[in-house]
């Protein structure tokens, strides 16, 4: 099955959201922004110049540059070209090929790739956590708190998040900062994560909170890496 064409629509506000059944906040002491399958195959399923495409690595963009000024570690997830049917597994059953053999496709947009300092992991799962050593790096680093960003919502995202969860680890879902295959898809990714591991934020309300548990006045990190 290959992936579906996504039809534009809006990204959640923040009265769109769900009602968070914890009231964590982020420590960027403790927290690891992941980055999740922004490769150009995912992506070209978007409409491109169009929402929610451009919203999502506008703010993709705002979030990873902020994080690294602030050394919160930033750490990307890839999935292999040209995949093994054993490597695939049941994905095959479901996705087909996945990620053809091909650099530009394997590739992380532009926009928002990843940087000197950030780790890139090798993704074969919906779990940014199976068969790789994220969670090790995080206990490594001593961090309990996991900022995820990226597509898609309701498949990789929320199963990265409740997975974290699990580990005992804080995921925090940004809405605006994750894209689905439709708006319902996107929103129902968000209640469901709301109501079972997950705090549910918002781009800028995730700034704000790195910079208040700074110390910084007024947004100042925030304003200072909008796109």
């Amino acid at each position: 099955m290959p992936l579906p064409a996504i039809a534009p629509y809006p990204m959640p506000t923040p009265a769109a959201l769900p009602e968070n059944r914890v009231d964590w906040t982020v420590d960027p002491g403790r927290a690891v922004l992941l980055v999740h399958d922004l490769q150009n195959y995912f992506l070209r399923a978007f409409p491109q110049d169009a929402v929610p495409l451009t919203e999502l690595l506008g703010n993709v963009g705002r979030l990873t540059k902020l994080c690294r000024a602030v050394g919160l570690p930033v750490v990307y997830t890839a999935q292999p070209g040209g995949q093994t049917p054993e490597q695939r597994g049941l994905q095959q059953d479901f996705w087909g090929d996945g990620v053809p053999d091909d650099r530009d496709a394997e590739g992380i947009a532009a926009s928002v790739a990843p940087q000197h300092g950030d780790t890139l992991l090798t993704k074969w799962k919906y779990s940014a956590f199976a068969r790789t050593d994220l969670a090790e790096q995080m206990y490594a680093l001593g961090r309990d708190q996991l900022i995820v960003v990226g597509v898609y919502a309701h498949i990789g995202v929320q199963m990265t998040a409740c997975d974290a969860w699990m580990r005992d680890i804080r995921p925090f879902v940004v809405a605006d900062a994750v894209a689905d295959f439709s708006e319902a898809d996107h929103l129902q990714a968000l209640h469901w994560a709301a109501r079972t591991c997950a705090l549910v934020t918002t781009t800028d309300a995730l700034a704000q909170g790195i910079d208040e548990a700074l110390g910084l006045p007024g947004n100042e990190n925030a304003a200072g890496v909008a796109p």
